[in-house]
């Protein structure tokens, strides 16, 4: 009777430690399970996930436009006085919609080209108003002749043409004129050839970004959706070393297997340049855990602050000897229109930026840029995209609607925060294929382990316990 109560105690004791054994082979055995299909459904090839989500996003995005209407045109352009902005919106506009297109695989290089055609659709419900609201902004054209044609002579000329059109360094636009294009009285009028549609924006419906080129990540998965080169309109030959190369992903999604201590490279061509997000904290995504990546402040510092902004300071006098920070010169992208990238409400930028402008409340919850990033697959699961576009505006004494103007002002536009979240579909089927897998079998491999050392445990005690009571 007693050698059977101790086998059975040693067999539940020997049933224990195989228990745990299992569950410690498992968990190797599991991670590896799990980087093997993670490897394969991050590719991007023919029938794995991320190629499916890759071509036509599951995410609705929108871009939500904030304009700066000015409320004092007249006592800036006559006595130049500081610009009285006040924002209005958001007037929204559904994008990215449609699928990538000249998809095109080339197995030899492990990457895909393709181009991203570009719409928009504005949506009432998501807007204050209508496309045909109408601000006081500034008169783009006029803003930028002086800066295209700074000899006396050339501005003498079209100082005549704005005249007759009887345009003046402010004008009033409708929301649909302002974002996507309008024919130019004052270039309508001008003799030689010039494009006469003005627009910050123009051209945007029915073209295309690209043509991209990334690697699929087939022969080396840390270089998924990784861009290889860009073609696009923008120019980017002028910008010398690390500013002319297109570094990172679109953002979309990065390798797999992300860590807090990346820094995640990303490409915009909207800033006709690459630009990075560092670790900022851990977020609960619809039950799916993420990492939250943002824009720091260095991103748009001066080149003193951060070397590798050297290339956006393209003159002294506007950089003030290239100390001037929280904006970036984008005009050799732009064909040479003075345009000036920032944070919205010059978010992280010099104080310096604020003196000619009224009317300005920057905040980083509202106006910093983030990328909530799933750490296993690298997919981007939300992002919020935040940018303002300015305009340098400087005196002339030959052009009159400049004239009274002192000294130089970058004049806010507009700003727009791009957002995409993941849909509630969208996330019930990561969480089934992906997170839920993983933490199944990651509960499974816990529950065997801690039930191999408890029993194990339990048993030799009792063992222990009863060949001593016998004793």
């Amino acid at each position: 009777m007693g050698c059977d109560r101790n086998c059975g105690l040693i067999a539940g004791a020997v049933i224990g430690a195989v228990l745990a054994v299992l569950g410690g082979i498992l968990m190797p055995v599991g991670d590896m399970l799990i980087e093997k299909t993670i490897k394969k459904e991050v590719v991007l090839e023919e029938g794995t996930i991320a190629f499916q989500n890759w071509v036509k996003t599951g995410t609705e995005v929108y871009r939500q436009f904030w304009i700066f209407d000015v409320q004092n045109p007249e006592e800036v352009r006559v006595n130049s006085s500081k610009i009285k902005v006040k924002q209005r919106g958001p007037y929204t506009y559904r994008v990215r919609y449609l699928a990538k297109e000249n998809i095109t695989q080339d197995p030899e290089t492990h990457t895909v080209s393709f181009s991203q055609p570009n719409g928009a659709i504005f949506e009432p419900s998501l807007s204050v108003g209508t496309e045909n609201d109408t601000f006081t902004i500034l008169n783009l054209a006029v803003a930028a002749a002086a800066h295209l044609y700074p000899t006396t002579l050339m501005q003498g000329l079209l100082n005549s043409f704005i005249k007759k059109s009887k345009s003046s360094m402010f004008q009033r636009r409708t929301v649909k004129e302002l974002l996507w294009g309008y024919t130019d009285p004052f270039l309508k009028l001008v003799p030689y050839p010039v494009v006469t549609t003005v627009g910050v924006f123009y051209p945007y419906n029915n073209t295309a970004d690209g043509v991209y080129k990334v690697f699929t990540g087939k022969d080396n998965i840390s270089k998924v959706a990784i861009i290889d080169t860009y073609k696009g309109k923008k120019n980017l030959s002028y910008w010398p070393s690390y500013c002319d190369m297109v570094n990172g992903t679109d953002a979309a999604s990065f390798p797999p297997f992300v860590e807090k201590t990346l820094v995640l490279q990303f490409f915009s061509s909207d800033i006709c340049r690459s630009i990075y997000a560092v670790f900022g904290a851990e977020i609960n995504l619809k039950g799916i855990p993420v990492y939250r990546f943002i824009v720091p402040s260095m991103a748009f510092a001066s080149p003193l602050q951060n070397p590798d902004n050297h290339c956006f300071c393209t003159e002294n006098v506007i950089s003030k000897n290239c100390t001037l920070y929280g904006v970036l010169d984008i005009s050799k992208c732009k064909e040479g229109k003075p345009v000036y990238i920032s944070l919205p409400h010059f978010l992280h930028g010099s104080p310096e930026l604020a003196i000619s402008v009224e009317g300005l409340n920057s905040n980083e919850e509202e106006h910093n840029t983030y990328l909530d990033v799933e750490p296993i697959t690298g997919f981007t699961l939300r992002f919020a995209k935040r940018l303002q576009v300015n305009m340098l505006v400087k005196p002339s004494k030959k052009i009159e609607a400049l004239k009274g103007l002192k000294h130089n002002y970058i004049v806010p536009i507009l700003w727009l925060n791009e957002t995409g979240t993941i849909g509630d579909e969208k996330a019930e089927m990561f969480r089934n294929q992906v997170t839920g897998k993983i933490n199944l079998l990651g509960l499974v491999e816990m529950i065997l382990l801690g039930v191999g050392v408890v029993m194990f445990v339990a048993f030799m005690i009792s063992y222990c316990a009863c060949r001593s009571k016998r004793e």
